[in-house]
């Protein structure tokens, strides 16, 4: 028996409609994972990354200061609270009073006024009547750091942050127009070695699942294979994506062309794969045991 609980929580990672999600739940024994595959494998699945959901509100805040950056993502229950001037303030103190810090449970821990950045943000729930969490931080260090903030409420907080180191020559302009193409295309990794292993099995079993349904030849598909999996990279790896700003040529052929090496990024997307509640769910609960 598969559960409406399931069934809702398969149709907000996929994207699948009700009676879909429940038939992959039936041929996968309940295994929430394997049924998302296998709607993808029946080319039934809308959302093809899960991250991409934006299930929960709050805001990406960022601060460069010299050769060292930081971004955190400060999470509330409704868009209402994140675009408050309290919220605003409270992202823009905590990057403030934690800059530098790599570790997120140790900068809940920094005391700032005699209190910790945890204890302020309590007392914030307590004001504003809404849960208030710090999801994630990160920092970063080189030469040249750019940051790009997205659906912005300040200057330096919005709904997506970038920050971009590179080394070589300062060129302000291209490395906010890298930031951007971040923001934009979200890739996975910066190269083919850099993406995890798991994800990259994954994607196989996938094609190769479709191209046995679509009765290919074991030569002819693993030929396919291969183009797919190059598509797959080309598509997700920022050194092998195409510049949103001139799609002729790849972000390794601009970073060549500028004489610059890029050495790391990061980008967060306010939300990222945290499941929304939905006040009505009644309904559908009638709609999948009947």
């Amino acid at each position: 028996m598969i559960s409406a609980l399931l069934v809702k929580e398969l149709r907000e990672r996929s994207g699948a409609g009700m009676m879909d999600a429940k038939k992959a739940l039936l041929e996968t024994d309940g295994d929430l994972e394997a049924a998302e595959d296998w709607l993808r494998t029946k080319g039934l699945l809308k959302a093809e990354k899960k991250s991409s959901r934006i299930a929960a509100d709050g805001l990406v805040g960022v601060k460069v200061q010299e050769n060292q950056a930081m971004i955190v993502e400060l999470n509330s229950e409704t868009d209402f609270v994140a675009t408050n001037k309290e919220f605003v303030e409270l992202v823009n103190l905590i990057l403030d009073e934690g800059f530098g810090v790599s570790q997120k449970d140790e900068l809940l821990n920094k005391s700032v006024s005699g209190k910790s950045i945890q204890e302020i943000i309590n007392n914030k729930i307590a004001t504003i009547g809404e849960n208030i969490s710090l999801r994630r931080v990160m920092y970063i260090n080189g030469a040249n750091i750019y940051s790009y903030i997205h659906n912005s409420v300040s200057n330096d907080c919005g709904k997506i942050g970038v920050l971009v180191s590179l080394e070589g020559k300062k060129d302000d302009d291209f490395g906010k127009k890298l930031a951007m193409h971040i923001a934009a295309t979200a890739p996975l990794a910066m190269s083919e070695k850099d993406i995890d292993i798991d994800i990259v099995n994954r994607e196989k079993k996938i094609i190769g699942e479709q191209l046995v349904s679509e009765g290919k030849p074991a030569d002819i598909a693993e030929k396919i294979l291969s183009g797919k999996l190059k598509k797959f990279y080309q598509d997700n790896t920022l050194l092998n994506q195409k510049f949103v700003m001139d799609p002729d040529i790849s972000i390794k052929q601009v970073l060549e062309t500028n004489k610059q090496i890029l050495i790391s990024f990061v980008r967060f997307k306010v939300g990222e794969g945290i499941d929304k509640k939905e006040e009505d769910f009644a309904s559908e609960v009638k709609d999948i045991v009947n």
